[in-house]
C-alpha cells in the first residue's frame, strides 16, 4: 500500500464518518462540504490511478 493510497483512505474514511454526521444533525451545508471533499479526494485518486472502495460513489470530475 502506498503513502498516497493510505492518506486518501484515511482521509475519506473520516469525511465518510463527518458526512454521515452532519446528514444525521440536518446540516446540508456541512454534508455538502464533505461530499466535496469526498469528491475533490475522488479525482486525485483517479488522477493517480487508485482504486478505493469507499470512493466510488463519487465523481472523479
Amino acid at each position: 500500500m502506498t503513502e498516497l493510497f493510505a492518506e486518501i483512505t484515511e482521509r475519506a474514511t473520516r469525511a465518510v464518518h463527518c458526512l454521515l454526521v452532519a446528514r444525521q444533525a440536518g446540516d446540508d451545508f456541512l454534508a455538502s462540504v464533505h461530499e466535496a471533499e469526498l469528491e475533490g479526494l475522488a479525482r486525485v485518486a483517479a488522477e493517480h490511478g487508485l482504486r478505493i472502495p469507499l470512493l466510488e460513489g463519487y465523481t472523479a470530475a
